[in-house]
């Protein structure tokens, strides 16, 4: 029996190891008519009965360029598709197992390595075979050796698994990259009200996390997710805008607030809808949350009037009122303290609801990882 033959495979899925004889083995196809052994396909008779030149197959039944023999030595049908990589090609865990038998001599010691039972490893080494079409492992009571087929396919595999590991190592880098820094983008007040509190407590559990934040409106922060230019974003809007995903991490209302001086200070009934709406206001810029909330509330009563003022930020809206540049429209977290202090008086509306929702956003399909994913923990811990 040549050596090539040993070399051939292990027979139906006993694994059998060694020289692979059993009474002699046929080529592909089994016995020719009339009990005669096979020839080989491809070897054949050329047309006319004469030999094949040179032994080689006939003339028009050499594979074309491209499509190798499939397994088994016959050809890949002419234009049929190449199976995946991932079909031809051991797993690494069955790689990492071959280099395992190689290093100790022994199945046993190899299945212990990797952490599986002996029957599992051998098994998983038969399923290898039987996938590469050719014998790997000798077993005998004094252990497991490996073939000639064997030891040159666990050279190519210690290959592939140094090229695991250093893909793996890369992707660990970028991990730690990417968890040493947090970009936020978060509309005005939750970025001036309520983030400061979340990233001191980010800052406790990640001290090593590098955190830049950009404040802007609602829309702003949307930009700047489809951009790739921040990880998160926390907007004030009434839905989360198109294109992301979002979960409500806090809730807010919007109050109407004036000067002492002003007379709607000093004012005992509640604001009628078409009163508010047909009075200019200090007022946010459009795009901004407060604004879209306060939009939607009055539309169905004439829609807002033209602003008295419109402001790029929370804090030269409220600045702006103080000074009795006339009325406002601020969310009641940026204006606890000027309330307690009387520099601000909340004006009392009949018939709107002013109250919203506050949520964390990302693009659609990408949830947050990292030090973005502990941020989103850490809001719902602390509202």
């Amino acid at each position: 029996m040549s050596k090539g033959t040993r070399d051939g495979g292990a027979h139906g899925d006993d694994g059998a190891y060694g020289d692979g004889s059993r009474g002699g083995s046929t080529s592909r196809g089994g016995a020719a008519p009339g009990g005669g052994p096979s020839a080989t396909r491809g070897s054949g008779p050329a047309p006319g009965g004469g030999p094949a030149p040179s032994g080689g197959p006939a003339p028009g039944n050499a594979p074309a360029p491209g499509n190798a023999p499939a397994p088994g030595g016959a050809p890949a049908a002419v234009g049929a598709p190449r199976p995946h990589l991932s079909h031809r090609v051991p797993d690494l865990g069955a790689l990492e197992l071959l280099l395992a038998v190689a290093r100790h001599g022994s199945l046993g010691a190899a299945a212990r390595e990797v952490g599986i039972t002996q029957p599992a490893a051998s098994s998983r080494i038969r399923s290898m075979e039987r996938q590469l079409g050719m014998a790997l492992v000798d077993r005998s009571p004094r252990g497991s050796r490996l073939t000639d087929a064997g030891a040159l396919v666990t050279d190519w595999a210690r290959r592939i698994v140094e090229a695991a590991e250093a893909f793996d190592a890369g992707a660990q880098a970028l991990r730690g990259r990417r968890d040493s820094r947090l970009r936020v983008a978060a509309s005005m007040t939750i970025a001036e009200y309520l983030l400061p509190g979340w990233l001191i407590a980010l800052r406790a559990e990640r001290p090593d996390t590098a955190v830049s934040l950009q404040a802007g409106n609602s829309a702003a922060v949307a930009e700047r997710l489809f951009a790739g230019d921040a990880d998160v974003g926390f907007v004030e809007g009434l839905a989360v805008p198109d294109g992301l995903d979002g979960v409500v991490v806090a809730h807010d209302r919007l109050a109407i607030v004036a000067a002492p001086s002003h007379p709607w200070a000093r004012r005992r009934a509640p604001l009628d809808p078409a009163e508010l709406a047909a009075t200019p206001l200090v007022l946010r810029e459009r795009g901004s949350g407060t604004r879209q909330v306060l939009d939607a509330a009055l539309s169905a009563h004439g829609g807002l009037a033209r602003p008295l003022l419109e402001l790029a930020s929370t804090t030269a809206v409220k600045a702006a009122a103080v000074s009795g540049a006339g009325p406002a429209v601020l969310s009641e977290l940026a204006i606890t303290e000027e309330l307690a202090s009387r520099r601000l008086v909340a004006v009392p509306v009949a018939g709107v609801v002013l109250r919203r929702d506050l949520r964390a956003v990302w693009p659609a399909g990408h949830r947050p990882t990292g030090p973005a994913r502990d941020l989103l923990s850490l809001t719902r811990d602390r509202p």
